[in-house]
């Protein structure tokens, strides 16, 4: 498997996190993202009543899809939004209203307000529904959980979905404990590992073939494939995927560094380095301090307005067919002074490991090299699963 290793720190040279939403040389130009395949797609929306599910990652050469589809004469009749809203400024949990679109005077329908699963009221004027939100390879990145709850909605309305793909910036990373159905929740609905290696086009073709569905319902699902793409092709987000992940690099590490949630620790909400630090007031003897704040994306940030102990990881090596590090959680927990206080007590850890087993082999000083020997099987089991779904090499 071919590997790239970037030095991060060239990457602040080439585009400030402020301005990610510019182009980057690194950025392969001959990708052609689904929404860009319009002689595969616009054909099966004419006279057709058409819902998107979209956010703002859902840019097509240079214009949002809304707009685009608007110039197309496309019969749009409504916008749904998955968690941190339309247009993607919403923090990580915060239910998101439903409205309109002060742009468009469209509908707007929360799916992470008051329900997470489009209703029959929600559909009765609708003929197709078209999915195109960019994705990061993480099993606990809830949009995968919306594809889900869509296709399933679909399925039992009769209504077909169209899936317009888009790159994996992780798709080259299969790692991770694979999750146990017993800790099933909107961050984790299926028995995959936490790095699962699939374009989200991909994923929605295996939650159909394994019968994920309630009720092992089938969509009508037609995924509108990448050109000039495979795997192990670099492709550097041009658009933040969510408030929280600011670049490449938290993007990199936000798998490794995610499990923090559970815990104490702050991963940096409420500064503008999340996802490339962690600290605590409580974990001492750091040189490196940071205070969150309250900002767009992070309201009531952890440990707000207090000083943080830590480490910070902004000149990471980032190599993109790497695995999960749990040494950082690992060094925490033993150096944290209260290990009875470092866990949260809403079991969200577990809901975000996929299982009980990883905070009790923390708390058992397992090593790393111990614990990911126990997800080997499951990994190996999951690789077979996953080549049937595979569109790209």
């Amino acid at each position: 498997m071919k590997k790239f290793i970037i030095i991060f720190i060239l990457l602040i040279g080439i585009v400030e996190a402020e301005n990610y939403v510019e182009e980057i040389p690194l950025q392969k130009a001959d990708i052609v993202m689904g929404a860009e395949s319009y002689v595969e797609y616009l054909p099966l929306l004419k006279s057709k009543r058409v819902a998107l599910v979209v956010n703002q990652s859902s840019i097509v050469e240079g214009e949002h899809l809304v707009d685009r589809l608007l110039r197309e004469r496309v019969n749009i009749k409504k916008i749904f939004a998955p968690e941190h809203g339309f247009r993607g400024n919403a923090d990580a949990g915060e239910k998101v209203k439903s409205g309109r679109d002060s742009a468009t005077n469209l509908p707007l329908i929360s799916l992470y307000g008051k329900h997470k699963k489009p209703t029959k009221k929600d559909l009765k004027d609708v003929d197709i529904i078209v999915f195109d939100i960019q994705d990061v390879g993480v099993r606990f990145y809830t949009y995968l959980s919306t594809l889900h709850y869509v296709m399933e909605a679909g399925a039992e309305n009769g209504i077909p979905v169209i899936v317009l793909d888009r790159p994996n910036p992780n798709a080259n990373r299969i790692d991770g404990e694979i999750l146990n159905f017993n800790y099933k929740s909107f961050v984790g609905l299926h028995p995959v590992p936490i790095l699962y290696g699939m374009t989200i086009g991909e994923y929605g073709k295996m939650i159909n073939g394994e019968g994920w569905l309630k009720g092992n319902l089938q969509a009508d699902l037609k995924v509108i494939p990448l050109q000039n793409y495979t795997h192990d092709k670099f492709y550097y987000l041009p658009i933040k995927p969510s408030p929280n992940l600011p670049n490449e690099l938290s993007i990199y590490l936000y798998p490794s560094l995610a499990f923090f949630e559970g815990t104490t620790f702050s991963v940096g909400r409420g500064t503008d380095m999340q996802f490339q630090i962690y600290g605590d007031p409580k974990y001492k003897k750091r040189e490196f301090t940071f205070r969150p704040v309250s900002m767009e994306g992070a309201k009531y940030p952890k440990h707000q307005h207090k000083t943080c102990y830590g480490v910070d990881l902004r000149s990471t090596l980032m190599d993109l067919s790497g695995e999960i590090d749990l040494s950082y959680l690992i060094d925490a927990y033993k150096n944290y002074p209260n290990k009875k206080r470092f866990f949260l007590k809403n079991n969200f850890f577990d809901k975000l490991a996929g299982s009980n087993k990883l905070q009790k082999q923390i708390k058992a000083g397992m090593s790393p090299e111990e614990i990911k020997k126990s997800w080997k099987n499951g990994l190996n089991e999951f690789r077979e699963i996953r080549k049937k779904y595979l569109i790209y090499k």
